[in-house]
């Protein structure tokens, strides 16, 4: 079964720069919140590390009511190391490894806008603003 997909939504895990995690850590925090799972389809480590999560067949679990025609991307790290605060302190590797993935998914799936969490719901995720990054592409 193939969905549509019209948004492609960019998070952060809201980890300090140091904390090296993926989506095998990601899924066990996302079990204890009673979900069935890793509520991502793509995670992106510090390194630039792309892991995969949820099939693109597979409706995700990263913005309530938002799931439906959406795929959800991870990028680790997000948060101050001073201070409890959403900072845009992801590697140059990731940045890289994001666009490469947001080109490949705007080539499968045209018309798909990319936005953050953040244009969804009330909340600073993923730190940056993705709609205007996504007008770079």
């Amino acid at each position: 079964m193939t969905r549509e997909i019209n948004r492609i939504i960019l998070h952060m895990a809201y980890t300090p720069p140091s904390m090296d995690i993926g989506a095998k850590e990601i899924d066990g925090w996302h079990k204890q919140r009673g979900w069935r799972g890793l509520g991502y389809h793509y995670v992106i480590r510090r390194d630039g590390t792309l892991e995969i999560g949820r099939p693109h067949e597979e409706q995700g679990a990263h913005v309530k009511h938002e799931n439906l025609d959406s795929l959800g991307i991870c990028l680790v790290g997000g948060k101050h190391i001073a201070h409890e605060g959403a900072d845009c302190n992801f590697t140059s590797a990731q940045w890289r490894t994001l666009d490469r993935l947001c080109r490949d998914l705007l080539l499968a799936y045209p018309g798909a806008q990319i936005s953050g969490h953040r244009d969804w719901a009330a909340t600073k995720c993923p730190s940056f603003d993705a709609l205007e990054w996504g007008k770079t592409l």
